[in-house]
């Protein structure tokens, strides 16, 4: 039996349209699918790694395993975790534990900025859960080591320790902001939050364009200054990396959520105007891999860009003061979600390595992880389909 979902922490207002039997509902029999492929997806891949080292990220075209210092390694646990709550598998909460447990040490770690994706999205699902003491002294941990990173003159947090750039800070940042401002919340002590805020101020004085795309990766001089605008993992240092624009539609509206400053929320309304209304979208709304790529419209899709892109937009949807706006925003993230949740998309049960969406692209520059599962797909597709749910009033049970 399927247990009551529990609702997403800071979601103000819920666009609530009421509640509809799944057997009347094309829309919810389709999400009762996508989680029903979930479950044994994750039953699957489970089984596989149980008894192995490391964290499955992606299919190239065999699993590459990583270990716990892999920006993706909280992704795959915190599956696990989204997963349970939404089924109740008692399995999958074992599995979840378990793996889990392989990132414990990993919140000492001071090599990286990707401490939130790696332990938030981890220890903090497992918090978010069972509400132990535990993983919220981890989280307090790993936050003290990621603002170890933070510059008190560039006011920043690094982002590499490799490269050519002289302090290298990328929009992909934004999205460990959350994991400083919940220490904040939970010790009392301001000094995590301050360093998220003035990161996503400086982040938003000096990486995104007129028209509110982003640049990927932005480095500093010494002094605080700008020393160059460009590109990792997009196609060109003037492009719209799709995933790019994600995380900055995800960060600034979270960071709406948890600071309340309306300059987060213009910024996110920008953001999402540039998503919703660009001309290269396709059909499906599922954008390709970056909006600049020569070869649209035969470029590749990244369903991981527009699984992020339906979660935030789910949220932004209860935080804007205009309703009509709101629904705009939440018939958006609807249309995504489904579409996402289509054959074209969701994995059949046995097949995709246990990984739940297809048709995602890593880092296409580098010939990496291009047209394959990708483990933060599924990580932000469950979240999505989660606060789907709760926008809906409806409980996973009723499914």
């Amino acid at each position: 039996m399927r247990k009551n979902l529990l609702l997403i922490p800071g979601l103000f207002s819920l666009f609530v349209l009421g509640s509809c039997h799944t057997g009347t509902d094309p829309k919810l029999a389709r999400v009762k699918h996508a989680i029903d492929v979930a479950q044994s997806q994750l039953e699957l891949s489970s089984a596989e790694f149980d008894s192995l080292p490391g964290f499955p990220r992606s299919l190239m075209p065999k699993f590459k395993v990583v270990d716990a210092k892999d920006w993706t390694s909280g992704f795959y646990p915190g599956t696990l975790w989204e997963a349970y709550r939404l089924t109740g598998d008692e399995h999958l909460r074992a599995e979840a534990e378990k793996f889990t447990a392989r990132l414990e040490g990993i919140q000492y770690y001071k090599g990286t900025h990707d401490l939130g994706f790696m332990v938030f999205c981890s220890y903090g699902q497992q918090q978010r859960t069972l509400h132990d003491a535990h993983s919220a002294e981890v989280i307090v941990e790993a936050s003290n080591s990621l603002i170890s990173r933070c510059d008190s003159t560039i006011g920043l947090i690094r982002s590499w320790d490799f490269g050519e750039w002289n302090y290298p800070v990328i929009i992909d940042n934004m999205m460990n902001l959350e994991m400083l401002f919940w220490a904040s919340k939970y010790t009392g002590d301001p000094k995590y939050r301050d360093v998220a805020v003035r990161h996503a101020d400086l982040t938003l004085k000096n990486h995104f364009r007129e028209d509110a795309s982003s640049y990927h990766v932005v480095s500093y001089n010494d002094d605080g200054t700008v020393e160059s605008r460009g590109t990792f993992q997009g196609y060109a240092d003037s492009s719209a990396w799709a995933r790019g624009q994600a995380w900055g539609l995800y960060g600034y509206t979270m960071c709406y959520r948890e600071t309340g400053d309306t300059k987060y929320l213009d910024h996110a309304r920008r953001i999402a105007s540039f998503i919703m209304n660009h001309p290269r979208t396709p059909a499906d709304l599922i954008p390709y891999w970056d909006y600049d790529a020569p070869d649209i419209p035969d470029a590749p899709r990244d369903a991981s860009a527009a699984a992020v892109m339906a979660s935030a937009l789910f949220e932004l949807s209860t935080l804007v003061p205009d309703k009509e706006l709101g629904r705009s925003y939440f018939d958006r993230a609807e249309t995504m979600l489904m579409n996402l949740s289509t054959d074209a998309y969701l994995a059949p049960v046995g097949t995709n390595g246990g990984f739940i969406l297809r048709h995602s692209v890593g880092h296409l520059p580098a010939h990496s992880e291009i047209d394959t599962p990708l483990n933060y797909a599924d990580y932000y597709y469950l979240e999505a389909i989660d606060r789907y749910l709760a926008l809906r009033g409806v409980a996973a049970q009723e499914l």
